[in-house]
C-alpha cells in the first residue's frame, strides 16, 4: 500500500503542485507545530493552523447547517485577510482552511489566496462554482487544494443539500479539479442518511480511481437554529467511523484526514490543544465554527492577533474544554458552555441573534470521546506523523475523564440536572 501511495503522489500529481504541498503545509507546517508546542509550554497559544470563513453566503441549504447562509451577505475583505494573513506569518503560521457559506461565492476568493504565494490554502466548499477556468487558475496558483464535500448518493445529496441536481453538479466540479491536475480532497459529513452508503471500501476505491488524492469522514453535530436531531450517528456508528477510518489508513493508497484523535487513539478537541482557532465571516475569533461566542476580532487595532488568541475568554474556554472531556464539550455539556459564555459575556456573533437559546435547548449527546474503546491507528506513518506534529500537546496530562465529562440530564427547562453518575451509560446507550 505505502509504495503504491508514493507511487501516486509522484506519478499523479504535478511537481510544482507537490512541491508547495511539501513546502507550504509540510515544511513549514510542522517548524508552525513545533513553535506551538514550544508556546505551550509557556502558557501561550498561537495556532498553526487557522480556519477562516470569507463569506456567509451559500448557493445550497444544507439540512442543520449551523451557518446564516440565507443572512445579507457578509464578506471578509482582501486587506483584512491580508493583514491577518501576514501577521499570523510573523508567529510562523502559513496554513489556512478557507470555509463558508460557500467560498467560491466571495468575488476575490482567488485574488486573495494568489496574494500569499507563501502560504497554503484548503479550500471547503461543494465544488459547484469550480468549472474548467476555476480549476486552471488554481493549477496555476499552486497553493490551493479544494477538499469538495459529497454528502450522498443523488437522491440523498438532494434532500441533504436542499437543492436539486447537487450531486452531479458537484462531480463536475470534482471532475474539473482533476483534469487540470490539483491536488484534490473529498470529504463528508456523515450522518444517517449517508453513513451506509459513503463509508464503503467500495467508496474509497472509488475515489482512488478518479484521482482523489485525499478524504475526510466528519460526522454531521446538531447545532444552529434547526439541528437535525434524527440525522445524528448513534456511539457505535462514531466508533464505526474510527475503526474504518484507521483500517482504510493501513490497506488504501489515498490519504484520510482526521481531525479528533491523537496516534494512540486517544480523543481530543483541536480548539482544546490551541492547535487550531476559527474567523467568522465578521472578523470575530471563535474556538470553532460551532461555537459563536466571540470577545475579540480581527478588525481592532489596538490588539496583536497574539493577544487575542490569549484573551481571557479563549484561554478559560481551552481550560475548561481539557478539564471537561476529551471530546466535545458543546455536545457533552453545553450547560457548562453556556456558563463559560456567560461569565466572559462573551457576544453571540450570529446574524440571526439566537446562538445562546439554541445552546440552551440543545440536546446532551456524546461525541468522538470514547473511554471504553480507543483504536490506535494501524498505519505506523500515520502514528509517526501524529506522535509528532497531531496530538493533545499535554493539556490533558493528569485528568481523569470518564466521569468528569459525564453528560448532564436537562429538565423540561431546559436547565442542567446533576451529571449522570457513569458516562459509560451515554456511550453504551
Amino acid at each position: 500500500m505505502y509504495l503504491r501511495m508514493a507511487q501516486r503522489v509522484l506519478f499523479e500529481t504535478n511537481k510544482r503542485l507537490l512541491w508547495k504541498l511539501v513546502w507550504n503545509f509540510g515544511v513549514k507546517g510542522a517548524i508552525s507545530v513545533a513553535k506551538h508546542a514550544r508556546r505551550m509550554k509557556r502558557g501561550e497559544v498561537f495556532p498553526p493552523f487557522l480556519y477562516v470563513s470569507v463569506i456567509n453566503s451559500c448557493n445550497l441549504r444544507c439540512q442543520g447547517c449551523w451557518v446564516d447562509v440565507a443572512s445579507p451577505r457578509q464578506t471578509i475583505d482582501p486587506p483584512a485577510f491580508s493583514r491577518m494573513v501576514k501577521e499570523c506569518n510573523r508567529e510562523g503560521n502559513y496554513f489556512f482552511g478557507i470555509v463558508g457559506g460557500e467560498p467560491f461565492m466571495h468575488p476575490q476568493l482567488l485574488d486573495m489566496l494568489a496574494a500569499h504565494p507563501d502560504c497554503y490554502f484548503q479550500i471547503f466548499t461543494n465544488g459547484q462554482f469550480i468549472t474548467p477556468e476555476v480549476a486552471e487558475r488554481m493549477r496555476r496558483m499552486g497553493n490551493v487544494t479544494p477538499l469538495i464535500s459529497v454528502e450522498g448518493n443523488e437522491i440523498v445529496s438532494d434532500e441533504r443539500r436542499g437543492r436539486n441536481g447537487v450531486f452531479n453538479k458537484t462531480m463536475r466540479g470534482v471532475h474539473s479539479c482533476l483534469d487540470a491536475g490539483i491536488l484534490t480532497g473529498v470529504c463528508t459529513s456523515l450522518c444517517q442518511t449517508n453513513i451506509d452508503d459513503l463509508l464503503q471500501e467500495s467508496w474509497i476505491d472509488r475515489l482512488i480511481e478518479m484521482g482523489v488524492l485525499y478524504t475526510w469522514f466528519h460526522v454531521y453535530r446538531p447545532m444552529g437554529p434547526d439541528p437535525q436531531h434524527d440525522m445524528c450517528l448513534s456511539p457505535e456508528q462514531q466508533l464505526r467511523i474510527r475503526k474504518f477510518v484507521v483500517e482504510m489508513r493501513a490497506k488504501k493508497p489515498i490519504g484520510i484526514v482526521d481531525a479528533y484523535f491523537d496516534g494512540e487513539g486517544q480523543a481530543l478537541c483541536p480548539a482544546a490543544t490551541g492547535i487550531t482557532n476559527h474567523i467568522n465571516p465578521w472578523g470575530g475569533i471563535e474556538p470553532c465554527p460551532i461555537v459563536q461566542f466571540a470577545t475579540d476580532d480581527i478588525h481592532d487595532d489596538s490588539k496583536t492577533l497574539r493577544e487575542k488568541f490569549n484573551s481571557p475568554y479563549l484561554k478559560a474556554f481551552r481550560e475548561l474544554a481539557a478539564d471537561t472531556t476529551r471530546g466535545c464539550i458543546v455536545l457533552e455539556r453545553p450547560d457548562l458552555l453556556g456558563q463559560l459564555v456567560d461569565d466572559h459575556e462573551a457576544p453571540d456573533v450570529t446574524a440571526r441573534g439566537t446562538a445562546r437559546e439554541e445552546l440552551t435547548a440543545m440536546q446532551v449527546r456524546t461525541s468522538q470521546f470514547n473511554p471504553i474503546e480507543q483504536i490506535p491507528e494501524k498505519s505506523w506513518p500515520y502514528r509517526l506523523a501524529k506522535r509528532f506534529f497531531f496530538h493533545d500537546f499535554g493539556v490533558y496530562d493528569g485528568k481523569d475523564h470518564t466521569k468528569a465529562a459525564a453528560p448532564v440530564l436537562v429538565d423540561e427547562t431546559g436547565k442542567a440536572a446533576q451529571p449522570k453518575a457513569e458516562r459509560e451509560l451515554v456511550q453504551l446507550s
